[in-house]
């Protein structure tokens, strides 16, 4: 299928949307529907979903098949990403073969009044707007930036967005590597996968590279040797797990606190412990009602993890997910006026559980016993993955308990 001409736009053609919720990665994420998105199509990601272990699949999106995409660029040469559904597009799951029918017909209703416009600054900042319910959260301007996160002269990152520009950095280089190399006859294969923030009103996501090993086997001599040093560099080598991307709601500013890839690069064991308590501080106190679900959740990872045998987990991320929005006995009153500070933020005790996930990511270099792209096999499970979820799961329990480590 790829290669071929695109279809004649039809009612069921899709408008891909950037997904303004994407925190990390380098690939960029594309939301099809509320409750989905897609990526780009890559083989090994593709063998890994097909072939999940039952008990993985509460740890990872649900994956709901394979979509035709090709660019479309209007007469003043902007770029947009057309998607053409497919209803044999079959997964095997009953419920995604209905999902597709029903997407069908909505699309069938109302797709030919669907503008296949270009993604405007205004456009992308609705976007964000209908996907988090606070209106106080965006500006009505956007300022996109294509670099890092915004930085002063020392090398830090401005604390608060109103969205978080990363989704559309990628965005953006995305549409003009396809736009450079390929013109609009052909076509591409994307992902179609569960998207696991839908359900959150204002989504606090940490994105986590994990693992001590990031290159895949069929990495290159010069791209394994930089994924070597960059695990060196980081936390990736003592802990297991670096910070790839960040957002966290602030209640005190009803902005987004993010960080990125550069930034989780950068810090030290120390570093990370401190931010990964700042993505549980909501600028008023530590959400403290937040550790033990998140704790639970991580251990039933490791539990399903040690029994993976054969299964390398390379550069693939994990997440997790709270909503910035408190549930109603945790909330405290809201200083308009209070600046966050790393290190004094007041806790909050919450009577039960609070909604919390945890989910992975990005397997375009995971490898497995039966894999069609299996270039190496591996015994046991994935020791380097289960180094950094302990590591993980430690540093929680500690600021769980009000422990204060010493630097590594």
């Amino acid at each position: 299928m790829v290669g071929q001409s695109p279809p004649c736009e039809s009612s069921s053609a899709v408008l891909l949307e950037p997904f303004v919720h994407q925190v990390g990665g380098h690939m960029s994420m594309m939301k099809y529907d509320e409750h989905t998105i897609c990526k780009p199509l890559v083989s090994q990601e593709l063998s890994f979903y097909e072939s999940l272990p039952l008990a993985m699949r509460q740890f990872t999106p649900q994956y709901k098949g394979i979509v035709s995409v090709h660019l479309k660029k209007d007469s003043l040469g902007n770029v947009t990403l057309i998607a053409s559904p497919s209803l044999d597009n079959a997964t095997g799951d009953p419920a995604v073969t209905i999902w597709h029918k029903c997407k069908w017909a909505a699309s069938t209703g109302t797709g030919s009044e669907r503008a296949l416009g270009t993604w405007s600054h205004t456009q992308v900042t609705k976007t964000f707007k209908d996907s988090c319910p606070g209106k106080r959260l965006l500006r009505t301007d956007l300022q996109y930036r294509t670099d890092s996160l915004l930085e002063d002269a020392n090398g830090n990152q401005s604390e608060r967005k109103s969205y978080n520009p990363w989704g559309l950095h990628c965005h953006r280089q995305h549409l003009n590597r396809m736009s450079s190399k390929h013109n609009e006859n052909k076509l591409h294969q994307f992902l179609l996968l569960e998207n696991v923030v839908s359900k959150y009103n204002y989504p606090c996501i940490l994105d986590l590279k994990m693992g001590t090993r990031q290159h895949g086997d069929d990495a290159s001599e010069e791209k394994k040797a930089r994924h070597i040093k960059k695990c060196e560099q980081s936390t990736s080598a003592s802990l297991g797990v670096r910070i790839c991307g960040m957002q966290v709601y602030q209640a005190d500013t009803g902005h987004f606190l993010c960080k990125d890839k550069y930034y989780g690069r950068k810090l030290s064991p120390e570093g990370f412990r401190q931010t990964l308590r700042q993505f549980l501080c909501n600028g008023n106190h530590l959400r403290m009602d937040l550790l033990e679900p998140i704790i639970l959740r991580l251990k039933a990872l490791l539990s399903v993890i040690r029994k993976q045998s054969s299964y390398r987990f390379y550069s693939s991320s994990l997440l997790i997910i709270y909503d910035g929005q408190e549930p109603k006995e945790n909330t405290a009153p809201l200083d308009n006026h209070l600046h966050f500070q790393k290190t004094n933020c007041t806790t909050s005790h919450g009577t039960h559980l609070s909604r919390v996930d945890v989910r992975m990511i990005d397997f375009a270099h995971t490898t497995f016993k039966g894999s069609k792209c299996n270039h190496t096999t591996y015994d046991g499970p994935d020791h380097g993955y289960i180094f950094g979820l302990e590591n993980l799961i430690k540093i929680l329990q500690n600021i769980s308990e009000g422990k204060r480590e010493i630097p590594m």
